[in-house]
């Protein structure tokens, strides 16, 4: 059975092996040991904004699945709240077990009791599963995403 908790920072070196546990991860991620300060300076800074949720889903004390959360107000649609979901991941060992969609409808209660009137993700262009994986959970690209690498 999955359980879903706030991570906590003994937790990091599992989710950054995650995080680079795929094609694109492997080009961005870093997981080596000791991990670099930079995840643990971001981790510190997601876990005191109280706008920030870093969660992790566990079988056991495994971790299988990771996924934050940032609530962001809004003045457009007259001052309301927007959940934004990023770096969703699940465990290559568990991939296919529904534990991606447990983290996504978590995610979309969260953003529920939180007030939101929308939740919102990106996923690159290039990771074709994972749009059709969105759209079955009934997300629509609705807007085209731009960024700007600095």
């Amino acid at each position: 059975m999955v359980t879903f908790r706030i991570a906590t920072a003994n937790d990091l070196d599992q989710i950054v092996q995650m995080l680079a546990d795929d094609e694109l991860g492997k080009t961005r991620e870093r997981y080596e040991t000791p991990l670099p300060e930079s995840y643990v300076k971001a981790f510190e800074a997601i876990s005191s904004d109280q706008n920030n949720e870093l969660l992790v889903a566990c079988l056991g004390e495994e971790i299988v699945g990771v996924q934050q959360i940032t609530f962001t107000p809004y003045l457009t649609h007259q001052g309301s709240w927007r959940a934004t979901i990023e770096g969703v991941r699940t465990a290559s060992s568990v991939r296919g077990r529904g534990i991606g969609s447990q983290l996504i409808g978590w995610a979309i209660d969260r953003a529920k009791a939180r007030g939101c009137h929308l939740v919102q993700l990106t996923t690159d262009k290039k990771r074709e599963d994972a749009h059709r994986f969105y759209e079955r959970l009934g997300f629509q690209a609705t807007h085209e995403g731009m960024k700007l690498k600095l």
